[in-house]
C-alpha cells in the first residue's frame, strides 16, 4: 500500500495536472488591480528576517528541488528567489506556491496542458492578453509565470473570501471538487506549509483574509 501511494505521488508531481482557469467577466476596477499587479518589474529580492535565514530556506528548498525538471544549480536559486519574492508580494506562503507548482507542472517551465495552460504554474494564455496585452508566450518567461500565478490565485481568493479550498478550486477550473484542492494542499504540507505557519515577512500574512487591490501589492 505504502509502495502505490508512493508510485501515485511520483506520478502526480512529473505531469502536469492540466489546470485550466475559466475566463470570467471582470469589473473595470479588478482588471485595473490585476494589470497593475503584473505590470512592477522591481528586482525579485525576498525579504528575510536575516541573511542566515534567507541562506538556510533556499539551501533548505534547493536541495528538495527535482533535479529532473531544474539540472542547474543556478536556475534553481534564481527560481526560488524569484517564487519567494512573488509569492510573499501577493501575501502568499511560498510554501503553499511551492505545492501548487509540484502539482500543477511538476517544476517543468515549459510544461504545456491539454486545455493550453503554460509554464511552471499552468496559467492560461487569456490572462495575458486579459491583463497586460502581452503575447502567451510571455507565460514561459520564469518571473512573468510565477507572477501571473501568484496573482490570479490571489485574486481568486478574494474573490472567495479567503476560502483556499475554493479559491484552488478556481485556479484549476474545478470550483466545487476535491481532489484538486486536496492534492495542492497535500503537497504545500510536504513542503512544510501550514494554514496557521507565521508570516512570511512583517508586511505579509500567510493569512489570506485581505481583499481588493491592497491584497495585490498596490
Amino acid at each position: 500500500m505504502i509502495r502505490l501511494l508512493i508510485l501515485t505521488w511520483a506520478l502526480m508531481s512529473s505531469m502536469a495536472w492540466a489546470g485550466q482557469q475559466r475566463l470570467e467577466p471582470l469589473s473595470d476596477s479588478v482588471r485595473t488591480a490585476l494589470t497593475a499587479a503584473v505590470a512592477d518589474r522591481s528586482p525579485p529580492e525576498p525579504l528575510f528576517d536575516s541573511p542566515l535565514e534567507r541562506a538556510r530556506w533556499l539551501a533548505r528548498m534547493n536541495a528538495r528541488l527535482p533535479l529532473r525538471s531544474m539540472p542547474e544549480y543556478d536556475h534553481r536559486v534564481e527560481f526560488l528567489r524569484t517564487l519567494h519574492y512573488e509569492a510573499q508580494r501577493a501575501g502568499l506562503d511560498p510554501l503553499l506556491v511551492l505545492g501548487l507548482i509540484q502539482v500543477e507542472s511538476g517544476f517543468r517551465r515549459y510544461a504545456v496542458s491539454s486545455a493550453g495552460a503554460r509554464g511552471l504554474m499552468q496559467v492560461m494564455p487569456f490572462w495575458a492578453r486579459l491583463i497586460s496585452a502581452e503575447d502567451p508566450g510571455v507565460l514561459f518567461d520564469l518571473r512573468a509565470n510565477l507572477r501571473f500565478g501568484c496573482v490570479i490565485l490571489r485574486h481568486y481568493l478574494d474573490q472567495e473570501r479567503g476560502d483556499l479550498f475554493r479559491a484552488l478550486g478556481r485556479y484549476n477550473g474545478s470550483v466545487g471538487q476535491s481532489a484538486y484542492p486536496d492534492a495542492v494542499i497535500a503537497a504545500a504540507r510536504r513542503w512544510g506549509w501550514s494554514e496557521v505557519s507565521p508570516e512570511v515577512s512583517p508586511a505579509r500574512p500567510t493569512t489570506l483574509p485581505t481583499t481588493g487591490p491592497a491584497a495585490l501589492g498596490l
